[in-house]
This record gives C-alpha cells, sequence and structure tokens, in this order.
C-alpha cells in the first residue's frame, strides 16, 4: 500500500494530509490559536478536589481548568506486603486544594470539557517512549515478531542493567522494529536528556507554567515517518522543506530521499483533491458508489453512523443488494471514522441482514478495515437490536469541531422552525399582549418569509384577530431578522 503526506503550511496553520493509494484518509490541522496540548507536562494546581467523583480540577493556565481521575494520579495503589490485596487511594488521600502537581496532558480540550490530564509522565522520541515513574518495558504490539520483540527488550533491559543509576521505564514504538542497537541507545540518551531539562524546569517555574511542550504538527508527523511505509512528502513551504530536511538529516537520514518541496502553482490540496474531500467531510450524508448512503450524526454522547440502501437494487435479491451495501458501507465507515477523527462511543447500524454468514462477512471485514487505523478501536459487540458498538480513542476535537462552530440561526439543533410556526407564535403573542395592554395598532416586525405568509396564507386569521380585538395590525420587513425572530410592537 502507497502512502505519502502532503503538508501544506501558512504563517497561521499547518495542515497534514494522510493519502492511501492516492485516497485522502487522515487530515491533522494545527492552527497558531489552538494548537494541540497533548503531550504536554504542566506544573499545575489543584483548585478542587472532587470526592464523589474521584476526581479533581487542576489549574494549568488554560482558559479552563483541567481534570484529572484518582486513578491517573501517582501512587495510584498502596498494600501490604507481597500477596496482599492493594487497593486505590481516594482522591482526597492523593491530592488537596492548593497542591502543586505536575501532569501531562492526555486529551484536549473538546467543547465545554477541560483537558484530561494523567501524572504518569511520557515523553516520545522516535522509537522509544520513556517513562520516567514506571520501571515498565514494553513493546507495540504492532511489532508481532517474538525474534524481535526480545530483541528490542534485550537492548533496553542491557542498558538498564549497565546504568543503574538510571530510572524509569521505556516502551519501544513501531518504528523501532528492525533498528540497529546504536539508534535505539541514542534515542534513550536523548530521552533522558530531555527530562532531565523537565526535572529542572519542575523545581523552577511557578505553578501554572509549562515543564515541557512536545513537538508541533510539522515536526511530529516528521519524527514519526517509517521508511517502508511512507513513499513520498510533499511539503509547500520552503521554509518548513528546510527545517524538515535539518531534522531527518539527523534523526531519519533514510527518509531524506522520500522528502519533496512541492513547487507547483497550484494549491497542493486542490491538485489532489484535498479540500474536496474536506468539505464532503463536513457533510451530515456520505455516498457509496454502490448508490446506498451513510447518515453520520454526532451528538456531545456518541456518534451515529446509519447504512441506507439508497437507489442500490442489486442483481439478484434484496439480500444481495444489503450484503454488498453493507460491505461497502464497512469500508467507507472505517475511512470517515479517520478523516473525521470521532471518537468516544460509536454506534454503527448496518442493514439488517438474514444470514448469518453475512452478518459475520461484514462484521470480520470491519474490523479489518479499523486495523489500519492509527487511533486505538475496540468493538465491545452487536448488541440485540443489532447495532455494532465501538470506541475509538479520542484525545482531540473532531474535524467538525475544528473547521466548524455552531449555527447561530438554528443554535447548533440542526433544524429551523418553519414559517407557519413562527406566524402561529405571533399570533400567540399578540392575544397575550392585548389582553393586558389596549392599543390600537400592533406592528409585527419578522423576516421575509414570515411576513410573506402573514400577508397571504395566514391573511384571514390575521383579519379575524384584528376583529376580535378592534386593533390594527401592520406588518415590517427587517431583512436582518433570521426566520424564527420575531417582535410585537404596541403603536
Amino acid at each position: 500500500m502507497s502512502e505519502e503526506f502532503l503538508i501544506n503550511v501558512s504563517n497561521v496553520e499547518t495542515r497534514v494530509a494522510l493519502l492511501e493509494n492516492g485516497v485522502l484518509q487522515e487530515i491533522r490541522i494545527e492552527r497558531d490559536d489552538s494548537k494541540i496540548l497533548v503531550g504536554n507536562i504542566y506544573k499545575g494546581k489543584v483548585v478542587r478536589v472532587l470526592p464523589g467523583m474521584q476526581a479533581a480540577f487542576v489549574d494549568i493556565g488554560l482558559e479552563r481548568a483541567a481534570f484529572i481521575h484518582a486513578k491517573e494520579i501517582l501512587p495510584i495503589k498502596t498494600g501490604g506486603d507481597a500477596g496482599d490485596d492493594s487497593h486505590q487511594l481516594s482522591i482526597s488521600e492523593l491530592v488537596r486544594d492548593g497542591q502543586s502537581l505536575v501532569v501531562q496532558v492526555t486529551k484536549d480540550m473538546i467543547g465545554s470539557k477541560g483537558a484530561r490530564l494523567t501524572t504518569h509522565l511520557s515523553i516520545p522520541s522516535r522509537y522509544l517512549v520513556y517513562m520516567p515513574y514506571s520501571d515498565h518495558v514494553g513493546i507495540s504490539q504492532r511489532i508481532d515478531e517474538e525474534e524481535e520483540r526480545e530483541r528490542l527488550r534485550a537492548i533496553v533491559s542491557e542498558f538498564m542493567g549497565d546504568n543503574p543509576d538510571v530510572t524509569g521505564g521505556f516502551i519501544l514504538r513501531t518504528a523501532a522494529d528492525g533498528v540497529s542497537a546504536e539508534d535505539i541507545l541514542k534515542d534513550i540518551e536523548f530521552l533522558l536528556k530531555v527530562w532531565g531539562f523537565a526535572e529542572v524546569q519542575i523545581g523552577s517555574v511557578p505553578v501554572t507554567s509549562v515543564v515541557y511542550e512536545g513537538l508541533p504538527l510539522l515536526m511530529r508527523t516528521v519524527r514519526d515517518l517509517t521508511e517502508g511505509h511512507i513513499n513520498q512528502v510533499r511539503i509547500d513551504s520552503e521554509d518548513a522543506y528546510q527545517m524538515v530536511i535539518n531534522f531527518v538529516r539527523q534523526f531519519v537520514p533514510s527518509m531524506e530521499s522520500h522528502i519533496e518541496n512541492y513547487v507547483g502553482d497550484r494549491p497542493i490540496f486542490d491538485l489532489y483533491g484535498v479540500e474536496d474531500e474536506l468539505e464532503k467531510a463536513l457533510h451530515r450524508n456520505v455516498g457509496l458508489k454502490s448508490g446506498g448512503h451513510l447518515v453520520i450524526d454526532q451528538t456531545e454522547a456518541m456518534t451515529t453512523v446509519d447504512v441506507n440502501t439508497g437507489t442500490y437494487v442489486g442483481h439478484r435479491n434484496l439480500e444481495e443488494t444489503i450484503y454488498k451495501t453493507n460491505l461497502e458501507a464497512a469500508h467507507a465507515i472505517s475511512r470517515q471514522l479517520r478523516l473525521r477523527n470521532l471518537g468516544g462511543i460509536i454506534i454503527v447500524d448496518f442493514i439488517d441482514m438474514e444470514e448469518e454468514e453475512h452478518r459475520r462477512q461484514v462484521l470480520r471485514t470491519f474490523e479489518k478495515m479499523l486495523e489500519r487505523d492509527y487511533a486505538k478501536t475496540n468493538i465491545t459487540g452487536v448488541s440485540d437490536l443489532g447495532l455494532v458498538e465501538m470506541t475509538r480513542k479520542r484525545t482531540s476535537e473532531s474535524l467538525e469541531h475544528v473547521l466548524c462552530e455552531p449555527c447561530p440561526v438554528c443554535v447548533g439543533r440542526g433544524s429551523l422552525k418553519t414559517a407557519t410556526t413562527i406566524c402561529y407564535e405571533i399570533f400567540r403573542e399578540i392575544r397575550r399582549v392585548a389582553h393586558f395592554y389596549e392599543a390600537k395598532t400592533f406592528m409585527v416586525i419578522a423576516s421575509q418569509a414570515v411576513i410573506d405568509r402573514l400577508l397571504d396564507e395566514e391573511s384571514a386569521h390575521v383579519a379575524d384577530l384584528a376583529e376580535y380585538y378592534g386593533c390594527n395590525i401592520t406588518f415590517q420587513v427587517e431583512s436582518m431578522y433570521q426566520q424564527e425572530t420575531f417582535d410585537v410592537v404596541l403603536l
């Protein structure tokens, strides 16, 4: 499978598009006014302990206090001698109001929710993740050859044995597969230097200050490049290109030949159709080649995906139509989850299938497609109603939340009251006011669509109302009013 990155850099934002076989699969966006915080380490201050929730709010200098659960605070367990059952300490035993606490962001601020925190600190490099408060040595699950796993574990274990003064643990990332011991050890030394600097910061900076900041999106992307998987990286900024070349020459020299400075006249995202795909990814409906379509609804609690056959009627029977539509949908949904960066609880409503083998094949296809997702996914099962229930790890805002805001007209409802409904609300308001005040004339100020209906389809009702209250009812169009906005003025 051919993978390539397209990187669009401007003075206000960086956008990174991942294409697989020429098709957009993921888009990552980082703007100067809303940088990604995941991975940053702060010296925070506990501002509120919530015993009932076993959690606390921590001020780390952001606009909203961040949230940390008791299980994310070291030490998380205590116990007696070996063999005794250990137990989770309560939040009140772990922290107190006003206490300083060194924390790391695990999830960005999403919507009205503050950032999520942990004290289980970790610092990533190209090949490893260093965990200063752990003694664990782990290997990425994507490295599946046992011999290679043992080789990597032995490299780190031997280093720890030769350097007993070094504390902490390591996780070897997927990129470490096949990497020489020399390069692994260089990464370890780099991480220990970074942590040494962070320790100095922890002791010197005031509370609510940054101790360690992760790499920006551009450099994170380059750091995580894996030779053999990435065919090409195209960057449309000369300055960004030079930064990347300097970085790869120092840390990933084998990738230099894959880095290209795009200098074409046409914007790089236009050339590869990325802008069009981004626009489609903000729509509720997603068309399938067969004629069916998906309906994706993102809410605060969860995301739902409904599969419909649409105009597709198949060639033999209804069951075949449904089966083929569901198979195509399984591919499309896995891509949409990545492209839209949808996370949390996700419910997929495939079209009901009668044959058990068809249901099994669709679920297997869906699981196989999700294996290509860089975010952790987990299908928890199929409910009694035939709904596929799953989760996808969410660490940052979805594409919709990054690029959009709630509609000021419907305030995020996704629908408007009809002009008829507004007319009837106006009638009720006139009755309400007329009951308490004597007025010769009522002026109704509303949008063009509402006034048009009042003067046409509802004119008889307007006349009856005017006759009943012995008043005149006049109308004025206000072009700045939205359909649901109106005023009734006494003259």
